[in-house]
């Protein structure tokens, strides 16, 4: 019999980050619950060769290419499945655990069978005062998915709160409820395909929670980053970003607030488009330029087509 919860990690060129998460984990989590399952995305830095030889007793899935973070952690997520455990945690590699997560998220879960998700309250890694990622809600008047910064109650014990979507960067799922709604959808590849797996999830009658008094850290963003005469923060991620929102909104939106959606959406991307012109971050604006045409033309029985979250 396999132990309860598969734990995957996806590296993509990060091997010091996911050897430092993995370090936090075997201090503070209960191995006899999990099973790590690194899949790595094609790393051109040896990653795999550094982590098998720091931790040989790992489960390791060489996916080749980089597959992005939807189809990347589908993988991981097809293997758990097929070998029985009961759920997966996905767990970015930008992250540390002070306290036992796998047990708390697990005992909530097992308590609470219309769940099908529960993340924890995700702080930032450099401070540890503030949250990065609260619990998800969708403001379907803006058309914006934010997540609630606000801090836990001190008085509040083994609580938890309904969600309208769960974080990718740490989130244990039920593998049965998995069976039903779908995997990440790879069609996304980066970004908001959590966001769209909630929502697909929450269509199958069940609950999304968020669990304030479970905790951990993130850096955010290690892999997404590059120097260059472009900034800092690589140009194809305001690709999908943008791409992605409006796919979101174009499936998941309410019709009668689309022209508000287009005002509050429209003005920030084209405000965010003449900064880069002026700028002259050039290949910024071309995929920006890009994003809306493929947001709003893909047409949307190749985004949600079965083979895009398929199990088998």
């Amino acid at each position: 019999m396999p132990k309860a919860v598969a734990l995957i990690l996806l590296n993509w060129n990060t091997p010091v980050y996911t050897d430092n998460c993995i370090a936090s984990l075997k201090q503070y989590c209960n191995e006899a619950l999990f099973d790590i399952i690194v899949a790595d995305n094609g790393s051109t830095d040896n990653s795999l060769e550094i982590l098998k030889a720091q931790y040989p007793d790992l489960i390791y899935i060489d996916n080749k290419e980089n597959l992005g973070f939807a189809e990347g952690n589908n993988r991981a997520l097809r293997y758990s499945i097929e070998e029985g455990y009961t759920y997966s945690l996905l767990l970015n590699t930008d992250t540390l655990v002070d306290e036992d997560i796998v047990f708390k998220l697990r005992q909530h879960l097992d308590k609470h069978a219309k769940g099908a998700a529960v993340q924890p309250a995700i702080y930032w890694m450099h401070d540890h005062t503030s949250i990065w990622n609260g619990k998800g809600s969708f403001n379907k008047l803006s058309g914006n998915t934010p997540s609630s910064k606000k801090l836990p109650d001190p008085g509040l014990v083994e609580g938890f709160e309904q969600a309208d979507w769960v974080t990718g960067c740490c989130v244990l799922l039920r593998n049965d409820a998995l069976q039903k709604g779908g995997l990440l959808n790879k069609r996304f590849f980066l970004y908001y395909e959590d966001v769209d797996l909630s929502f697909r999830l929450r269509e199958c009658g069940y609950e999304l929670h968020y669990l304030p008094d479970c905790k951990m850290y993130h850096e955010a963003g290690a892999s997404a980053t590059s120097k260059n005469k472009e900034g800092s923060l690589s140009p194809i991620i305001h690709y999908y970003v943008c791409r992605n929102h409006i796919w979101i909104l174009r499936r998941y939106g309410n019709a009668l607030f689309y022209p508000v959606n287009l005002l509050y959406n429209g003005a920030y991307y084209l405000s965010l488009l003449a900064y880069f012109i002026l700028r002259r971050r050039k290949q910024k604006a071309g995929f920006l330029i890009k994003a809306f045409k493929d947001g709003f033309f893909t047409p949307k029985n190749l985004i949600w087509a079965k083979d895009n979250t398929s199990i088998s």
